[in-house]
C-alpha cells in the first residue's frame, strides 16, 4: 500500500496536493488531476468518460481515487500496479493531459521558481519526473472514506441504517449474489472495500463493440507494443472494450475489467468502465436479468437473478449507505434524483429474463 521507497511525510503530501491540483501539468495547461478526479465529486468527475485537452473525450470513466490505495492494481484494467506508475500515465496520454514526455511536463514546473523550491525542500533535487509522480501518489493516499453509516451499522449502531439497507445487505450476501466480486471471500461477508481485487466480464458493451472482432484485431499491438501504445489504446480507441485482455494476452480476459470499491458508489456514478449506466437501478436491471447474451467470455457467475421491486430498492437502499459522511447532503440529492429517474425510465429492466432460466454461454470463436 505504501512502498518503502515512498514513505508519507506531510512535506510530500503537501506538493502533491499541489501538483494535484495544478493545470500547469498539463501541455495546454487546462487539465489537472482534478480535473476527472474532483473532490467535491468524491474525486470523481460526473461524467459517463472523461474529456482531456482541447476537449478530447475518452473511452474510459474516470474511477474515484478514494482508498486507492488499497488497491492491488490501479485503472479499470490494472495496467499499473502502483499509485505512482497511475500518476505518471495521464500526464503523457495525448488525450488527457497530452504532454509529449514526463520531460516536457517536469520542464513547465521546473520553470516555476516555487516548485523549485519545494521540490528542493522535499526531495533535496530538482523537479524530475520520479519525484514528481512520488508527491501526487503521497497525496492521492490521503484520500481515504469510510465512515459511512453502514459502518456505524457494523460497529453496533443498529438505528444507524434503515430497514431497506438492512435487507439490502443480507440481499447483497446471498439472493442477489453481489459477494461473488464485491468481496474478499464469497465465504465471509466483507465489509472493507467491497472487492475481490480481481477482473470480470459482466457482460458491458460486448455487443456495441463487437469485442472478439477487436480482439483479433488488436493481436499486433498486444504482441508488440508497450506500456504507452497500451494505455493510448486503453484510453482513446475502440480497444478500451478488451479491458484486461490488453495487459495480459489472455483470452479468458477479452472484456474484463476491475471490480471496483464501491465505498460512495452513490456519488460516483455513471457506472462501470464505460459510463454506460446513469443509476443504481439501472446497474441493478443488468445484472438482475444476466445480462451477457451473445458473450463468450462472460464471467460464470453471471445469471438470472429473479430480484421483485422491493428488493431491488432494498438494494440501492444497501448501496447508498455506504456514503461517507462528507458526502451526505450530496449523496442524499443523487438518491433522489435516480430515484426520480428510475421512475420513469428503466432502460435494463427485463423482468421475463430476469426470473428465466440462465442462457447457455456461446462457445468462445475459434482461431
Amino acid at each position: 500500500m505504501i512502498p518503502g521507497d515512498n514513505p508519507q511525510a506531510p512535506d510530500n503530501i503537501a506538493l502533491g496536493e499541489k501538483l494535484f491540483f495544478d493545470g500547469r501539468l498539463s501541455a495546454d495547461g487546462t487539465v489537472a488531476c482534478s480535473t476527472c478526479h474532483d473532490p467535491a465529486r468524491a474525486f470523481t468527475d460526473g461524467k459517463p468518460t472523461s474529456i482531456g485537452i482541447n476537449g478530447a473525450v475518452g473511452q474510459r470513466n474516470a474511477m474515484t481515487i478514494l482508498n486507492a490505495l488499497f488497491c492491488k492494481t490501479q485503472f479499470w484494467d490494472g495496467r499499473a500496479k502502483t499509485l505512482e506508475e497511475q500518476a505518471a500515465r495521464p500526464i503523457v496520454n495525448p488525450i488527457e493531459m497530452g504532454q509529449p514526455s514526463m520531460h516536457a511536463a517536469v520542464s513547465r514546473i521546473a520553470a516555476i521558481e516555487e516548485y523549485q523550491q519545494a521540490f528542493r525542500r522535499v526531495f533535496s533535487r530538482p523537479p524530475n519526473a520520479r519525484d514528481l509522480v512520488r508527491a501526487i501518489a503521497s497525496y492521492e493516499r490521503t484520500q481515504v472514506s469510510f465512515d459511512s453509516p453502514f459502518d456505524h451499522f457494523i460497529a453496533g449502531d443498529s438505528h444507524a441504517i434503515d430497514d431497506s439497507a438492512k435487507r439490502g445487505w443480507e440481499l447483497f450476501n446471498t439472493k442477489a449474489r453481489c459477494n461473488k466480486c464485491h468481496a474478499l471471500s464469497e465465504n465471509k461477508r466483507d465489509v472493507t472495500t467491497f472487492t475481490d481485487n480481481d477482473f470480470h466480464n459482466i457482460g458491458i458493451g460486448i455487443l456495441r463493440h463487437d469485442v472478439v472482432a477487436l480482439a483479433r484485431q488488436a493481436q499486433q499491438l498486444i504482441k508488440t507494443g508497450g506500456a504507452t501504445a497500451i494505455d493510448r489504446a486503453a484510453v482513446g480507441t475502440d480497444f478500451s472494450a478488451l479491458g484486461r485482455f490488453l495487459i495480459t494476452k489472455k483470452e479468458a480476459d477479452i472484456g474484463a475489467f476491475k471490480t471496483p470499491d464501491i465505498r460512495n458508489i452513490l456519488v460516483t456514478g455513471p457506472y462501470f468502465h464505460d459510463g454506460s449506466m446513469e443509476t443504481l437501478w439501472d446497474v441493478i436491471d443488468h445484472y438482475n436479468k444476466g445480462d451477457g447474451l451473445k458473450d463468450p467470455y462472460l464471467d460464470e457467475d453471471i445469471q438470472p437473478l429473479a430480484l421483485t421491486e422491493p428488493e431491488i430498492d432494498d438494494l440501492v437502499a444497501f448501496l447508498a449507505s455506504l456514503t461517507s459522511s462528507q458526502y451526505k447532503e450530496q449523496g442524499a440529492k443523487e438518491l433522489a434524483r435516480q430515484r426520480e429517474i428510475a421512475g420513469t425510465n428503466r432502460p435494463q429492466r427485463d423482468t421475463a429474463r430476469a426470473f428465466g432460466p440462465k442462457p447457455p454461454r456461446p462457445a468462445p470463436p475459434g482461431p
